[in-house]
C-alpha cells in the first residue's frame, strides 16, 4: 500500500471540564489531522460518582448508534509471563532490524493503522528517552514490548478495524507509573481520547512538566466505590443505591502456606532499649587504612539485611507460585535479582524488612537469560548495597556471609567462605560453602566490608553446601547506568 499523507494529532484544543464534556465531545479530522483530549481528573467532588455514571449510559448509547467506540476500565492489563511476550519482543526485533520503520501487532492487518503506530512509537520513544538519561538497548525494548503488548489488549472487545475517522474513547484509573502514562500518551497519537480519573493519587511533577495531558482538579485524594468496568459492546452498568462492586484495590498477598510454602515470617530487628545508646562498631585496623572502610562483626552484616527483599511470584489469577529474593541496587526502587526468579510470573510483591506492605510490581526493567539476572521497580525509595568495586582480586578461602529467603524464610543469614571459581556454560561463577535452599535464589553473597560480592544464583542438592554466584563483575556490566 502506498503510505497516505501523515496521519497527526492536535492535542486538547478546548478545555475539557467535566465528564459530561469529554463524552460528547468529539474532535474533527482535517487533512490527515485528528483533535484529540488527553485530560486527567485530579481528586473528587460530591458528584464524582454520579457523573461517571451518567457518562456510561451516555457512551452506551452512542456505542449502539455506532457513532463511538467506548471502554472504561480499572488498570492496564499484567504483563504476560515470558513465553507470552516472546512475540511482542519478536516484533521489537523486526522493528528494530527495519530500521524502525516497520511495525505490527499479531491481531491486527492494517497497513495504515501500522504506519501510524510506527511514527507513535519513535515519538513516545523520544519522551521516554528525555525522562531516563542513558537508557540502554534492552530498557528501550522492554519499554515497546509493554506497549505493544497493552495495546493489543486493550484493543481486543474495542474496535476490531481502526480507521483514522473512528471516534474511541478510554478512561481509566489511577495512572502513576511512568511506562503507564506514557502508554496512554501513545494512544492520543493513535487518535484516541483518553481521561485518565486520578481519584487516589497522581503523575510525578516531572511527568507533569512534559504537559502532554490536560488537568482538571475536582478536590481531594481519597477512596470512592464506583460502578462497574464496562466495554462499549456491553451493556452499561446500571446505577445502584447501595452496594456498587468497589474500585480494584492493590492485591492481598496470598498467603503461602496455603500453595505448600512456609507462613512468612519478617524479623524485627533487635533495637537497644529506651535510653540506651546505640552501639559502637569496633575500631579495626583497618578502619584508619581503609578511609573508612573496615570489616564488619556478624551482627553488623546481618543489619543488612534490611536492603535484601522477599519477592512473592504472583500467577494470572494471583496465586503465589513461588518466592525469592532480590537486593536493594538503588535508592530508586531497583532491585536486582535472577532472571529465574522474575521470568516466571505475571507479577510480583516485594515484602521489605520492618515494613508492613507489600509492594506490588510488574515492571521489569531489563534481564539476561545468558546472565540469569533481571531488575525489577518498585514505587518507593530504597537503601541499596554497595556493589564491590574490584579493588582487589576475590580469592578461594575468603569469608562471606548469604542473606536470603530459602524456602520463604525472609532474610535468613548464613556464613561460609569461597570454595573456588567456576565456568558454568561459559560464564564465570563464584563457588561458595554459605548454606542457601530454594528460594534464596537472587539474594545478596557479602565480602566482610558488607559490599555485594555476587548474587545468589544456583545449588547443588546432591551436594554439601556447594552452591554458585553470578560475580559482582557481571553485576556491574549488567546493571550499568543503574547502580549508583
Amino acid at each position: 500500500m502506498n503510505r497516505k499523507e501523515p496521519f497527526t494529532t492536535r492535542l486538547n484544543v478546548m478545555t475539557i471540564s467535566s465528564m459530561s464534556t469529554f463524552a460528547n465531545i468529539k474532535g474533527g479530522l482535517n487533512k490527515g489531522c485528528r483533535d484529540v483530549y488527553f485530560y486527567r481528573f485530579v481528586g473528587v467532588n460530591d458528584t464524582y460518582v454520579e457523573s461517571i455514571r451518567d457518562m456510561d449510559r451516555v457512551m452506551c448509547g452512542r456505542s449502539r448508534e455506532g457513532k463511538v467506540c467506548y471502554k472504561r476500565m480499572r488498570e492496564l492489563p499484567r504483563v504476560g509471563m515470558e513465553r507470552e511476550m516472546a512475540v511482542y519482543i519478536r516484533i521489537y526485533k523486526d522493528w528494530v532490524d527495519s530500521g524502525r520503520t516497520k511495525i505490527s501487532l499479531p491481531s491486527m492487518n492494517n497497513e495504515r493503522f501500522f504506519e501510524v503506530l510506527n511514527d507513535s512509537c519513535m515519538k513516545v520513544l523520544e519522551v521516554y528517552r528525555r525522562i531516563n538519561a542513558h537508557t540502554s538497548e534492552s530498557q528501550e525494548q522492554n519499554f515497546i514490548v509493554k506497549l505493544l503488548f497493552w495495546l493489543d489488549t486493550v484493543r481486543e472487545g474495542l474496535f476490531e478495524e481502526w480507521d483514522e475517522r473512528m471516534c474511541v474513547k478510554l478512561v481509566s484509573e489511577n495512572v502513576c507509573k511512568r511506562q503507564e502514562y506514557l502508554f496512554y500518551y501513545l494512544l492520543t497519537l493513535l487518535g484516541f481520547d483518553v481521561l485518565l480519573l486520578q481519584w487516589k493519587g497522581d503523575i510525578d511533577e516531572e511527568m507533569d512538566r512534559l504537559l502532554l495531558s490536560g488537568k482538571q482538579v475536582f478536590g481531594t485524594f481519597c477512596e470512592v466505590s464506583l460502578p462497574d468496568v464496562f466495554c462499549a459492546r456491553e451493556k452499561a452498568p446500571q446505577a445502584q443505591e447501595e452496594g456498587n462492586v468497589s474500585s480494584q484495590k492493590e492485591p492481598e498477598a496470598p498467603c503461602a502456606a496455603t500453595h505448600g510454602m512456609p507462613h512468612i515470617n519478617i524479623p524485627k530487628r533487635v533495637r537497644p532499649a529506651k535510653g540506651q545508646a546505640e552501639p559502637k562498631e569496633p575500631e579495626t585496623p583497618a578502619a584508619s587504612a581503609g578511609g573508612g572502610r573496615r570489616t564488619k562483626t556478624y551482627e553488623e552484616l546481618a543489619l543488612l539485611s534490611s536492603s535484601v527483599v522477599l519477592i512473592a511470584i504472583h500467577n494470572q489469577s494471583g496465586q503465589v507460585i513461588g518466592t525469592g529474593s532480590g537486593i536493594m541496587i538503588s535508592a530508586d526502587g531497583f532491585i536486582l535479582t535472577n532472571n529465574h526468579v522474575a521470568s516466571g510470573g505475571v507479577y510480583y510483591s516485594v515484602k521489605i524488612e520492618e515494613d508492613d506492605q507489600s509492594y506490588y510490581t510488574d515492571e521489569i526493567v531489563k534481564y539476561n537469560s545468558d546472565l540469569d539476572l533481571a531488575i525489577i521497580r518498585i514505587d518507593r525509595q530504597l537503601a541499596p548495597l554497595p556493589v564491590y568495586d574490584g579493588r582487589d582480586k576475590l580469592v578461594r578461602g575468603q569469608q562471606v556471609v548469604a542473606i536470603g529467603s530459602p524456602l520463604g524464610l525472609f532474610n535468613s543469614i548464613s556464613d561460609g567462605i569461597i570454595a573456588g571459581f567456576r565456568t558454568i556454560d561459559r560464564v564465570d561463577m563464584i563457588q561458595f560453602t554459605a548454606p542457601i535452599s530454594h528460594g534464596s535464589s537472587g539474594g545478596a553473597v557479602l565480602n566482610m566490608y558488607g559490599e555485594v560480592i555476587g548474587i545468589s544464583t544456583a545449588g547443588f542438592d546432591d551436594g554439601q553446601n556447594i552452591n554458585l554466584a553470578m560475580g559482582y563483575e557481571c553485576i556491574r556490566m549488567f546493571a550499568k547506568g543503574i547502580i549508583r
